[in-house]
């Protein structure tokens, strides 16, 4: 294994440590084989789905909201990014909705309002919602940072590994019934995985038991227009996940 594949390898182990840790696994039971090997002898559980609760060591109920998450955050600094930030972008949309969209970082619009896909990406994002039957109030929008990365370039290792634990309670507390991923960086964070978006678009994957679709970022649209209609049939089979009929025509998805 070389050193960028090791390194990969442990960014991704510690994100899925901090996953665990953030939903209360507190260690993992471990079994010895016949031949000495020590193996995990369990598997992460689901996140709950809309409806569902986690239980206190009591046996109460103990369901966290997307407030509680937000909270929790704070005024964050548990990376660079903070010192630099204008305004902390959380997420936008309804805390219960069936469908979360998530992204890769805050622009320059985003940064400044303090709201998720807000520019002209995300006007475009707003025409795909609306054409799936949707308005955008009734979805939930967030990114895997929370804070704006300097010139807009690309999340680094430790920006993701500081904020992945936030997203996870993020989508948990909501507990939608589909998450689409816009674009690479979000696909890759979220399923722990290298390949490009153009191979992962276009078929669902698991996310701890919720279908998640990645497609293309809608920045990534607005300079290769030829592929909304790859982003439209992505959001099709969304569509038809929800028990939604896709209509026959987009008019702001597809042509949008």
């Amino acid at each position: 294994m070389s050193d960028t594949e090791l390194r990969l390898l442990l960014s991704s182990l510690r994100g899925y440590l901090g996953e665990l840790r953030e939903t209360g696994v507190e260690g993992l039971p471990f079994a010895v084989t016949a031949a000495g090997q020590v193996t995990a002898s369990a598997t992460p559980e689901p996140l709950p789905l809309k409806g569902e609760e986690s239980m206190s060591d009591a046996g109460s109920p103990v369901p966290e909201s997307v407030e509680d998450v937000l909270h929790d955050l704070g005024d964050c600094r548990r990376c660079a990014l903070g010192a630099g930030r204008t305004r902390l972008v959380f997420g936008v949309g309804n805390p219960e909705a069936r469908i979360v969209f998530v992204g890769e970082a805050p622009g320059r619009d985003e940064d400044l309002q303090g709201e998720p896909f807000v520019g002209e990406a995300g006007q475009l994002l707003t025409r795909i919602i609306q054409a799936m039957g949707f308005d955008r109030e009734e979805v939930y929008i967030c990114n895997v940072l929370k804070c704006r990365p300097p010139g807009n370039r690309n999340p680094l290792p430790a920006e993701i590994d500081a904020c992945q634990p936030f997203l996870l309670r993020q989508i948990k507390a909501v507990g939608p019934e589909v998450i689409v991923a816009l674009g690479t960086f979000a696909a890759q964070t979220l399923l722990a995985v290298r390949e490009p978006i153009s191979m992962l678009r276009g078929r669902f994957h698991d996310y701890h038991g919720i279908p998640l679709m990645p497609t293309f970022h809608p920045a990534y649209l607005l300079r290769n227009p030829a592929m909304k209609r790859e982003v439209w049939n992505d959001m099709k089979a969304v569509m038809r996940v929800l028990g939604l009929e896709p209509a026959q025509k987009s008019h702001s998805g597809e042509k949008g």
